[in-house]
């Protein structure tokens, strides 16, 4: 019995069983834009022979060659796997694949940690994002020397929220956080609430900075000047959310997390004090709850729009990748959320 393993077939291969040179193998096989003048009867040869040898492409090889190898990468500075259809990050996953298998590439997901310390792009010195083409980032806890060192490179990337690098310019889609939370605190002066608190997530990232610069936009707009705030959800008791009504607090705004903590804190909170919301405060969430749990409270605020976003990163990328990118950062709307959390302020004796 033979067991002796069969060489795989190579361009040179090709070249010899097609009768042509190996530079018009390797035009027609990586569809450079040169192969229109090889004549169709060449090419069609050509790739007879490919399938006669059973010759399949190294995209590794091809990508160290310059050329493009038609897989764009997706790296999550968040460990997100596995997840299911509830999952905050499910939306933008997803909207990923499908963009980038509607525009014909494959894609490559990078999950691995690169530092020990946490997820890193880069292992020592060695960009392991560049067996792709481009790549897709996502995540809320980034790594900002990674980012630096990525657009020092030039190496395509988008990033799917606005994020800051300095020293360069970074390309994202992102979401209006800012317009999106002054129109819920435009709906809530409407309403008659004149003293607002706002529970925020407790760090600093652009979305964070956003949805303050547009609560701080709308209670100007609005002539509210009473601003109540805290920032870490730890500490969020009964007796503190019964001290900010009797303050004359008639509406909170919740920034909503990952691992919606701030506000299950605030449910809990009123559950245990037998506060009602909205009868006795309105509750809007500046952003969907993270995770869509069996609760049938339907929150006012306004949606994410995850999976457009995702997309918009794909066509984004795909466009710097063909240089034809004349807009390097983008702002998607959030659609407003009527919901059933937030009444008009209820006048207190």
């Amino acid at each position: 019995m033979n067991t002796q393993k069969r060489r795989k077939a190579t361009q040179i291969d090709i070249a010899r069983l097609a009768g042509v040179s190996q530079s018009t193998v390797s035009l027609v096989l990586n569809e450079d834009p040169s192969r229109s003048q090889i004549p169709a009867a060449t090419r069609e040869r050509v790739m007879d022979a490919v399938r006669e040898l059973g010759y399949t492409a190294n995209p590794a090889a091809r990508s160290l060659k310059g050329g493009r190898n038609r897989l764009l990468g997706l790296y999550t500075f968040e460990t997100v796997f596995p997840l299911d259809q509830r999952d905050f990050y499910y939306p933008f996953l997803a909207g990923v694949e499908e963009e980038t298998a509607e525009r014909g590439y494959d894609l490559v997901l990078f999950t691995s940690a690169g530092y020990d310390q946490g997820r890193g792009v880069y292992a020592g010195d060695v960009n392991r994002l560049k067996v792709a083409d481009g790549c897709v980032l996502l995540g809320r806890h980034i790594r900002r020397d990674d980012l630096e060192r990525l657009v020092a490179e030039d190496f395509p990337v988008v990033f799917v929220g606005r994020r800051h690098v300095e020293g360069g310019a970074l390309s994202f889609v992102a979401a209006d956080y800012a317009a999106a939370t002054r129109d819920v605190v435009l709906r809530l002066a409407a309403l008659g609430h004149r003293r607002l608190l706002y529970l925020a997530a407790g760090d600093q990232s652009e979305p964070s900075q956003d949805r303050a610069s547009g609560y701080q936009e709308g209670l100007a707009e609005a002539g509210v000047t009473s601003d109540e705030r805290i920032i870490e959800p730890d500490g969020l008791t009964a007796d503190r959310l019964v001290g900010w009504l009797a303050d004359g607090v008639t509406a909170i705004v919740v920034e909503p997390t990952e691992d919606d903590r701030v506000a299950v804190a605030l449910q809990e909170a009123a559950a245990s004090a037998r506060v009602g919301i909205p009868e006795d405060v309105s509750v809007a969430l500046l952003g969907d709850p993270p995770t869509w749990s069996a609760s049938p409270r339907d929150w006012a605020g306004f949606s994410i729009p995850r999976t457009e976003m995702a997309r918009a990163a794909v066509d984004m990328l795909i466009n710097l990748l063909d240089g034809q990118a004349e807009q390097r950062t983008l702002f998607l709307p959030c659609p407003q959320v009527t919901g059933d959390s937030i009444a008009p302020a209820r006048v207190r004796p």
